[in-house]
Protein backbone atom coordinates (compact mmCIF):
# COMPACT_ATOMS: atom_id res chain seq x y z
CA UNK A 1 0.00 0.00 0.00
CA UNK A 2 1.25 3.46 -1.16
CA UNK A 3 0.23 7.00 0.79
CA UNK A 4 -1.06 9.46 -1.22
CA UNK A 5 -2.71 12.52 -1.18
CA UNK A 6 -5.01 13.78 -3.80
CA UNK A 7 -3.37 15.38 -7.56
CA UNK A 8 -3.21 19.65 -6.30
CA UNK A 9 -5.14 19.97 -9.63
CA UNK A 10 -8.05 17.66 -9.08
CA UNK A 11 -11.04 19.44 -8.50
CA UNK A 12 -12.43 18.84 -4.81
CA UNK A 13 -14.72 19.55 -2.28
CA UNK A 14 -14.68 20.92 1.08
CA UNK A 15 -14.29 19.70 4.22
CA UNK A 16 -14.58 21.54 7.24
CA UNK A 17 -12.98 20.15 10.53
CA UNK A 18 -14.67 21.58 13.72
CA UNK A 19 -14.20 21.17 17.78
CA UNK A 20 -17.26 20.91 19.71
CA UNK A 21 -18.53 24.61 20.88
CA UNK A 22 -16.90 26.30 17.77
CA UNK A 23 -19.17 28.23 14.90
CA UNK A 24 -20.37 26.51 12.12
CA UNK A 25 -18.86 28.02 8.62
CA UNK A 26 -21.66 30.10 7.12
CA UNK A 27 -21.54 27.85 4.18
CA UNK A 28 -23.07 25.20 5.94
CA UNK A 29 -26.30 26.89 6.77
CA UNK A 30 -28.91 25.46 8.71
CA UNK A 31 -28.60 21.36 7.38
CA UNK A 32 -26.10 20.54 10.49
CA UNK A 33 -28.82 21.71 12.99
CA UNK A 34 -31.38 20.10 11.13
CA UNK A 35 -29.72 16.60 11.24
CA UNK A 36 -28.32 16.80 14.95
CA UNK A 37 -24.47 17.45 13.99
CA UNK A 38 -23.10 18.03 17.37
CA UNK A 39 -19.29 17.77 16.45
CA UNK A 40 -18.58 14.66 18.41
CA UNK A 41 -15.32 13.25 17.25
CA UNK A 42 -15.88 11.70 14.07
CA UNK A 43 -19.66 12.56 13.44
CA UNK A 44 -19.94 13.48 9.53
CA UNK A 45 -22.45 15.52 8.40
CA UNK A 46 -22.56 15.73 4.01
CA UNK A 47 -23.55 18.85 3.25
CA UNK A 48 -26.28 18.60 -0.24
CA UNK A 49 -26.64 20.47 -2.79
CA UNK A 50 -29.58 21.44 -4.73
CA UNK A 51 -29.11 18.72 -7.46
CA UNK A 52 -28.93 16.03 -5.18
CA UNK A 53 -24.94 15.81 -5.32
CA UNK A 54 -22.44 16.97 -2.25
CA UNK A 55 -21.05 20.22 -1.99
CA UNK A 56 -19.06 19.32 0.56
CA UNK A 57 -18.80 17.96 4.60
CA UNK A 58 -18.23 18.82 8.32
CA UNK A 59 -16.35 16.29 10.27
CA UNK A 60 -16.55 16.66 14.33
CA UNK A 61 -13.46 17.08 16.45
CA UNK A 62 -14.95 16.66 19.82
CA UNK A 63 -14.05 18.43 22.83
CA UNK A 64 -10.60 20.76 22.11
CA UNK A 65 -9.70 19.99 25.86
CA UNK A 66 -8.38 16.81 23.95
CA UNK A 67 -6.54 18.49 21.21
CA UNK A 68 -3.22 16.53 22.64
CA UNK A 69 -4.20 13.27 22.79
CA UNK A 70 -6.02 13.40 19.33
CA UNK A 71 -3.08 14.60 17.19
CA UNK A 72 -4.46 12.39 14.26
CA UNK A 73 -8.09 12.92 14.83
CA UNK A 74 -8.40 13.40 10.83
CA UNK A 75 -8.08 10.12 9.86
CA UNK A 76 -11.24 9.67 11.13
CA UNK A 77 -12.36 11.42 7.98
CA UNK A 78 -11.74 8.44 5.92
CA UNK A 79 -15.63 7.56 6.40
CA UNK A 80 -15.96 10.60 3.55
CA UNK A 81 -17.67 9.18 0.70
CA UNK A 82 -15.17 8.36 -2.25
CA UNK A 83 -13.58 11.41 -3.80
CA UNK A 84 -11.50 14.19 -3.89
CA UNK A 85 -11.59 16.67 -0.83
CA UNK A 86 -9.12 19.61 0.48
CA UNK A 87 -9.37 21.35 4.10
CA UNK A 88 -11.50 24.32 3.79
CA UNK A 89 -10.51 25.48 7.27
CA UNK A 90 -7.46 24.98 9.95
CA UNK A 91 -8.76 23.89 12.88
CA UNK A 92 -7.07 25.61 16.49
CA UNK A 93 -4.20 22.84 17.82
CA UNK A 94 -3.29 20.45 14.77
CA UNK A 95 -0.42 21.83 12.73
CA UNK A 96 -0.26 21.09 8.72
CA UNK A 97 2.36 18.55 9.04
CA UNK A 98 -0.11 17.02 11.90
CA UNK A 99 -3.12 16.80 9.45
CA UNK A 100 -1.49 15.77 6.39
CA UNK A 101 0.35 12.81 8.00
CA UNK A 102 -2.95 11.63 10.23
CA UNK A 103 -4.92 11.97 6.96
CA UNK A 104 -1.83 9.82 5.20
CA UNK A 105 -1.50 6.81 8.39
CA UNK A 106 -5.51 6.82 8.28
CA UNK A 107 -5.16 5.46 4.68
CA UNK A 108 -3.27 1.85 5.87
CA UNK A 109 -5.52 -1.36 5.90
CA UNK A 110 -3.45 -4.86 6.53
CA UNK A 111 -5.28 -6.99 3.49
CA UNK A 112 -2.70 -9.53 2.51
CA UNK A 113 -4.74 -12.42 3.76
CA UNK A 114 -8.43 -11.15 3.45
CA UNK A 115 -10.13 -7.48 2.42
CA UNK A 116 -9.22 -5.41 -0.35
CA UNK A 117 -7.13 -2.39 -0.32
CA UNK A 118 -8.63 0.70 0.92
CA UNK A 119 -10.28 2.86 -2.36
CA UNK A 120 -11.75 5.77 -0.56
CA UNK A 121 -11.86 9.24 -0.40
CA UNK A 122 -8.66 11.45 -1.16
CA UNK A 123 -7.46 14.67 0.80
CA UNK A 124 -5.42 17.58 -1.08
CA UNK A 125 -2.38 17.92 0.89
CA UNK A 126 -3.07 20.66 3.10
CA UNK A 127 -1.58 23.98 2.97
CA UNK A 128 2.00 24.46 4.19
CA UNK A 129 2.57 21.36 4.78
CA UNK A 130 5.20 18.87 3.66
CA UNK A 131 3.86 16.31 1.53
CA UNK A 132 6.74 14.39 0.41
CA UNK A 133 7.99 13.97 3.75
CA UNK A 134 4.90 12.88 4.96
CA UNK A 135 4.54 10.55 2.20
CA UNK A 136 7.81 9.54 3.59
CA UNK A 137 7.26 9.21 7.34
CA UNK A 138 4.17 6.92 6.15
CA UNK A 139 5.54 5.04 3.49
CA UNK A 140 8.24 4.06 6.68
CA UNK A 141 5.69 3.50 9.44
CA UNK A 142 3.31 1.46 6.55
CA UNK A 143 6.66 -1.10 6.33
CA UNK A 144 6.77 -1.35 9.76
CA UNK A 145 3.41 -2.14 10.12
CA UNK A 146 3.36 -4.89 7.18
CA UNK A 147 6.06 -6.60 8.70
CA UNK A 148 4.56 -6.68 12.09
CA UNK A 149 1.37 -7.91 10.71
CA UNK A 150 2.68 -10.56 8.74
CA UNK A 151 2.72 -13.82 10.51
CA UNK A 152 5.69 -15.89 11.44
CA UNK A 153 4.78 -18.35 8.33
CA UNK A 154 5.53 -15.95 6.21
CA UNK A 155 7.93 -13.48 8.03
CA UNK A 156 10.45 -15.96 9.42
CA UNK A 157 13.89 -14.98 9.11
CA UNK A 158 15.03 -15.66 6.05
CA UNK A 159 11.53 -13.32 4.58
CA UNK A 160 12.49 -10.58 7.32
CA UNK A 161 16.35 -10.85 5.26
CA UNK A 162 14.50 -9.94 2.49
CA UNK A 163 12.43 -7.29 3.12
CA UNK A 164 15.50 -6.12 4.26
CA UNK A 165 17.55 -6.47 0.86
CA UNK A 166 14.39 -4.70 -0.85
CA UNK A 167 14.91 -1.92 1.43
CA UNK A 168 18.14 -1.35 0.57
CA UNK A 169 18.47 -1.81 -2.94
CA UNK A 170 15.29 0.80 -3.62
CA UNK A 171 17.35 3.30 -0.92
CA UNK A 172 21.11 2.13 -2.66
CA UNK A 173 22.57 0.66 0.64
CA UNK A 174 24.69 -2.30 1.30
CA UNK A 175 23.63 -5.18 2.86
CA UNK A 176 25.44 -8.22 4.12
CA UNK A 177 23.98 -11.31 6.17
CA UNK A 178 25.97 -13.71 8.02
CA UNK A 179 23.72 -16.94 8.22
CA UNK A 180 23.97 -20.47 10.58
CA UNK A 181 27.49 -21.96 11.04
CA UNK A 182 29.31 -18.23 9.50
CA UNK A 183 27.69 -16.60 13.19
CA UNK A 184 30.12 -19.22 15.19
CA UNK A 185 32.56 -18.45 12.57
CA UNK A 186 32.53 -14.93 12.82
CA UNK A 187 32.19 -15.16 16.63
CA UNK A 188 28.52 -14.14 17.63
CA UNK A 189 27.78 -17.11 19.21
CA UNK A 190 24.58 -15.52 21.38
CA UNK A 191 22.79 -14.91 18.01
CA UNK A 192 23.17 -18.71 16.78
CA UNK A 193 22.37 -20.11 20.44
CA UNK A 194 18.72 -18.42 20.43
CA UNK A 195 17.97 -19.30 16.89
CA UNK A 196 19.87 -23.02 16.61
CA UNK A 197 16.48 -24.70 17.66
CA UNK A 198 14.56 -23.25 14.61
CA UNK A 199 14.26 -25.05 11.27
CA UNK A 200 15.04 -21.27 9.79
CA UNK A 201 18.80 -20.46 10.33
CA UNK A 202 19.47 -17.87 12.44
CA UNK A 203 21.04 -14.59 10.77
CA UNK A 204 22.82 -11.27 11.12
CA UNK A 205 21.33 -8.31 8.75
CA UNK A 206 23.71 -5.89 8.64
CA UNK A 207 22.67 -2.76 6.46
CA UNK A 208 24.74 0.90 5.72
CA UNK A 209 24.53 3.59 4.14
CA UNK A 210 26.54 6.99 3.80
CA UNK A 211 30.54 7.50 3.67
CA UNK A 212 30.94 10.54 5.38
CA UNK A 213 30.12 12.25 9.18
CA UNK A 214 29.00 10.94 12.05
CA UNK A 215 27.79 7.60 12.80
CA UNK A 216 24.72 6.43 14.27
CA UNK A 217 24.05 2.64 14.60
CA UNK A 218 20.65 0.96 15.08
CA UNK A 219 19.94 -2.66 16.74
CA UNK A 220 16.60 -4.23 15.80
CA UNK A 221 15.49 -7.15 17.54
CA UNK A 222 14.25 -9.41 15.16
CA UNK A 223 12.64 -12.72 17.26
CA UNK A 224 10.40 -13.66 14.24
CA UNK A 225 8.73 -15.41 16.47
CA UNK A 226 9.32 -16.95 20.33
CA UNK A 227 7.89 -19.57 22.14
CA UNK A 228 9.88 -18.92 25.16
CA UNK A 229 12.24 -22.02 24.13
CA UNK A 230 12.25 -24.37 26.39
CA UNK A 231 11.11 -22.21 29.26
CA UNK A 232 7.24 -22.37 27.05
CA UNK A 233 5.28 -19.94 26.76
CA UNK A 234 1.22 -20.37 27.80
CA UNK A 235 -0.80 -20.81 24.19
CA UNK A 236 -2.23 -17.21 25.50
CA UNK A 237 0.99 -15.40 25.55
CA UNK A 238 2.27 -17.12 22.38
CA UNK A 239 -0.79 -15.35 20.59
CA UNK A 240 1.20 -12.13 20.03
CA UNK A 241 4.69 -13.57 18.91
CA UNK A 242 4.74 -12.54 15.49
CA UNK A 243 5.15 -9.51 16.91
CA UNK A 244 8.14 -9.79 18.40
CA UNK A 245 10.59 -8.82 15.61
CA UNK A 246 8.80 -5.45 16.19
CA UNK A 247 12.25 -3.87 16.51
CA UNK A 248 13.63 -4.99 13.44
CA UNK A 249 10.73 -4.02 11.74
CA UNK A 250 10.72 -0.35 13.47
CA UNK A 251 14.67 -0.22 12.59
CA UNK A 252 13.60 -0.97 8.86
CA UNK A 253 10.83 1.39 8.88
CA UNK A 254 12.76 4.48 10.22
CA UNK A 255 15.72 3.57 8.07
CA UNK A 256 13.36 3.86 5.61
CA UNK A 257 12.15 7.55 6.47
CA UNK A 258 15.65 9.14 6.85
CA UNK A 259 16.66 7.70 3.26
CA UNK A 260 12.96 9.32 2.00
CA UNK A 261 13.78 12.06 3.55
CA UNK A 262 16.92 13.28 2.93
CA UNK A 263 18.04 13.03 7.07
CA UNK A 264 21.10 10.92 5.68
CA UNK A 265 23.09 13.44 4.18
CA UNK A 266 25.97 13.79 6.05
CA UNK A 267 25.68 10.67 8.49
CA UNK A 268 26.62 7.37 8.59
CA UNK A 269 24.03 5.11 9.32
CA UNK A 270 24.30 1.17 9.64
CA UNK A 271 21.66 -1.25 10.73
CA UNK A 272 21.88 -4.12 12.31
CA UNK A 273 19.06 -6.83 12.73
CA UNK A 274 19.62 -10.16 14.52
CA UNK A 275 16.74 -12.35 12.84
CA UNK A 276 15.98 -15.79 14.54
CA UNK A 277 13.03 -17.83 15.77
CA UNK A 278 13.30 -18.94 19.56
CA UNK A 279 11.83 -22.50 18.58
CA UNK A 280 11.90 -25.90 20.35
CA UNK A 281 14.46 -28.59 19.47
CA UNK A 282 16.57 -31.26 20.98
CA UNK A 283 19.59 -28.51 20.05
CA UNK A 284 17.86 -25.40 22.10
CA UNK A 285 19.70 -23.52 24.44
CA UNK A 286 18.85 -24.92 28.42
CA UNK A 287 18.12 -22.91 31.22
CA UNK A 288 21.09 -23.12 33.37
CA UNK A 289 23.82 -23.22 30.45
CA UNK A 290 26.32 -20.34 30.58
CA UNK A 291 27.18 -18.77 27.12
CA UNK A 292 29.93 -16.69 26.41
CA UNK A 293 29.29 -13.60 24.22
CA UNK A 294 31.19 -11.84 21.52
CA UNK A 295 32.35 -9.30 24.23
CA UNK A 296 34.09 -12.00 26.14
CA UNK A 297 30.78 -12.00 28.88
CA UNK A 298 29.60 -15.17 29.69
CA UNK A 299 25.76 -15.17 30.49
CA UNK A 300 23.96 -17.62 32.68
CA UNK A 301 20.81 -18.27 31.06
CA UNK A 302 18.18 -18.46 33.81
CA UNK A 303 15.04 -18.31 31.41
CA UNK A 304 15.20 -18.92 27.66
CA UNK A 305 12.25 -16.85 27.26
CA UNK A 306 14.75 -14.01 28.28
CA UNK A 307 16.17 -14.45 24.47
CA UNK A 308 16.11 -11.14 23.50
CA UNK A 309 18.57 -9.32 25.08
CA UNK A 310 20.91 -12.19 23.93
CA UNK A 311 20.98 -11.95 20.51
CA UNK A 312 20.95 -8.05 20.82
CA UNK A 313 23.88 -8.41 22.64
CA UNK A 314 26.21 -10.04 20.02
CA UNK A 315 24.82 -7.16 17.25
CA UNK A 316 25.91 -4.18 19.74
CA UNK A 317 29.12 -6.06 21.04
CA UNK A 318 29.58 -6.11 17.30
CA UNK A 319 28.33 -2.09 16.78
CA UNK A 320 30.17 -0.89 19.58
CA UNK A 321 33.78 -2.27 18.35
CA UNK A 322 33.38 0.50 15.44
CA UNK A 323 32.66 3.30 18.08
CA UNK A 324 29.70 5.09 16.80
CA UNK A 325 28.70 8.51 17.96
CA UNK A 326 25.29 7.04 18.81
CA UNK A 327 23.66 3.31 19.13
CA UNK A 328 20.31 3.20 19.30
CA UNK A 329 18.63 -0.17 20.35
CA UNK A 330 14.93 -1.16 19.73
CA UNK A 331 13.26 -3.94 20.90
CA UNK A 332 9.69 -5.66 21.86
CA UNK A 333 11.82 -6.50 25.41
CA UNK A 334 9.94 -6.50 28.40
CA UNK A 335 6.04 -7.05 29.72
CA UNK A 336 7.45 -4.92 32.50
CA UNK A 337 7.65 -1.87 30.46
CA UNK A 338 4.26 -2.56 29.63
CA UNK A 339 3.11 -2.73 33.28
CA UNK A 340 4.09 1.07 34.22
CA UNK A 341 3.54 2.86 31.07
CA UNK A 342 1.12 0.40 29.17
CA UNK A 343 1.20 0.03 24.90
CA UNK A 344 1.23 4.00 23.92
CA UNK A 345 4.55 5.04 25.85
CA UNK A 346 7.51 3.45 25.24
CA UNK A 347 10.22 3.71 28.26
CA UNK A 348 13.81 4.82 26.62
CA UNK A 349 17.16 5.00 28.68
CA UNK A 350 19.96 7.26 27.75
CA UNK A 351 22.75 8.76 30.20
CA UNK A 352 23.27 11.32 27.73
CA UNK A 353 21.07 14.29 29.34
CA UNK A 354 21.21 16.42 25.99
CA UNK A 355 20.23 13.53 23.88
CA UNK A 356 17.27 12.09 25.95
CA UNK A 357 15.57 15.84 26.12
CA UNK A 358 15.76 16.30 22.68
CA UNK A 359 14.44 12.63 21.81
CA UNK A 360 11.87 13.13 24.61
CA UNK A 361 10.67 16.47 23.19
CA UNK A 362 11.19 15.54 19.55
CA UNK A 363 8.42 12.38 20.10
CA UNK A 364 5.81 14.80 22.01
CA UNK A 365 5.92 17.29 18.43
CA UNK A 366 6.03 14.59 16.49
CA UNK A 367 2.80 12.43 18.09
CA UNK A 368 4.97 9.21 18.96
CA UNK A 369 5.30 10.15 22.89
CA UNK A 370 8.66 8.43 24.44
CA UNK A 371 9.26 8.60 28.17
CA UNK A 372 12.83 8.31 29.86
CA UNK A 373 13.73 6.12 32.43
CA UNK A 374 17.01 5.32 34.10
CA UNK A 375 19.78 2.87 33.71
CA UNK A 376 19.74 2.94 37.69
CA UNK A 377 23.31 1.50 38.50
CA UNK A 378 22.20 0.31 42.10
CA UNK A 379 19.97 -2.30 39.86
CA UNK A 380 23.00 -3.74 38.72
CA UNK A 381 23.97 -5.94 40.74
CA UNK A 382 20.50 -7.59 40.23
CA UNK A 383 21.76 -8.80 36.59
CA UNK A 384 25.22 -10.18 37.97
CA UNK A 385 24.81 -14.35 39.36
CA UNK A 386 28.12 -15.09 40.67
CA UNK A 387 28.22 -17.76 38.57
CA UNK A 388 28.90 -15.71 35.47
CA UNK A 389 29.22 -12.59 34.37
CA UNK A 390 25.25 -11.70 33.95
CA UNK A 391 22.28 -12.96 34.13
CA UNK A 392 20.03 -12.51 31.50
CA UNK A 393 16.67 -13.13 33.87
CA UNK A 394 16.67 -12.02 37.42
CA UNK A 395 14.73 -13.61 39.74
CA UNK A 396 11.93 -11.55 41.82
CA UNK A 397 10.48 -9.78 38.63
CA UNK A 398 11.23 -6.36 40.26
CA UNK A 399 12.43 -3.63 37.42
CA UNK A 400 12.71 -5.40 34.85
CA UNK A 401 12.71 -3.04 32.33
CA UNK A 402 15.72 -1.21 33.62
CA UNK A 403 17.82 -4.51 34.64
CA UNK A 404 17.15 -5.32 30.58
CA UNK A 405 18.65 -1.85 29.67
CA UNK A 406 21.47 -2.13 32.54
CA UNK A 407 22.17 -5.83 30.43
CA UNK A 408 22.08 -4.20 27.22
CA UNK A 409 24.54 -1.30 27.88
CA UNK A 410 27.05 -3.71 29.34
CA UNK A 411 27.60 -4.11 25.15
CA UNK A 412 27.33 -0.47 24.16
CA UNK A 413 30.22 0.06 25.59
CA UNK A 414 32.81 1.98 23.35
CA UNK A 415 29.61 4.07 21.36
CA UNK A 416 30.07 7.16 22.79
CA UNK A 417 26.29 7.30 23.47
CA UNK A 418 23.67 4.64 23.69
CA UNK A 419 19.61 4.65 23.68
CA UNK A 420 17.49 2.00 24.47
CA UNK A 421 13.85 1.73 23.20
CA UNK A 422 11.54 -1.26 25.06
CA UNK A 423 8.47 -0.32 22.56
CA UNK A 424 5.79 -2.96 22.35
CA UNK A 425 4.96 -2.87 18.42
CA UNK A 426 1.30 -3.34 19.03
CA UNK A 427 -1.85 -1.48 18.69
CA UNK A 428 -4.21 -3.05 20.89
CA UNK A 429 -7.38 -1.55 20.09
CA UNK A 430 -8.17 0.67 16.68
CA UNK A 431 -7.37 4.35 17.20
CA UNK A 432 -7.07 7.25 14.38
CA UNK A 433 -4.53 6.94 12.48
CA UNK A 434 -3.21 3.62 14.03
CA UNK A 435 -6.19 0.51 13.48
CA UNK A 436 -5.52 -2.33 15.61
CA UNK A 437 -2.38 -4.32 14.93
CA UNK A 438 1.45 -3.51 14.33
CA UNK A 439 2.88 -0.17 15.07
CA UNK A 440 5.66 1.58 14.96
CA UNK A 441 7.31 3.41 18.01
CA UNK A 442 10.14 5.57 18.39
CA UNK A 443 10.66 5.85 14.85
CA UNK A 444 9.05 9.47 14.34
CA UNK A 445 10.47 10.65 17.68
CA UNK A 446 14.33 9.18 16.60
CA UNK A 447 13.65 10.90 13.16
CA UNK A 448 12.05 14.13 14.34
CA UNK A 449 15.27 14.66 17.17
CA UNK A 450 17.98 13.18 14.54
CA UNK A 451 19.10 16.89 13.83
CA UNK A 452 19.57 18.09 17.42
CA UNK A 453 21.42 14.41 18.49
CA UNK A 454 23.60 13.36 15.59
CA UNK A 455 25.61 15.94 13.66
Amino acid sequence: MTPEFAPSDAPTLPLWLIWSGDDLPPEAGDWPAATGFAARAGQICLLPDADGGLRGALMGLGDPARADRERFQIARAHALPKGDWHLANAPAGLDADALALGWLLGQYGFTRYAGTPKDGPRLRCPEGADAERAIAIATGEFLTRDLINTPACDMGPAQLEQAARDLATRIGARIEVTTGQALLDGNLPLIHAVGRAAEAAPRLIDIRIGDDGPMLTVVGKGVCFDTGGLNLKPGASMGLMKKDMGGAATALGLLSMLADTGALRGIRLRVLIPAVENNVAGNSFRPGDILTSRKGLTVEVNNTDAEGRLVLADAMALAAEEGPDLMISLATLTGAARVALGPDVPPFYCDDDATAQAIQSAGIEAGDPVWRMPFWAPYDSMIEPGIADLDNAPSGGMAGSITAALFLRRFAQGATRYAHFDIYGWQPSAMPGRPKGGVGQASRAILAALPRIVG
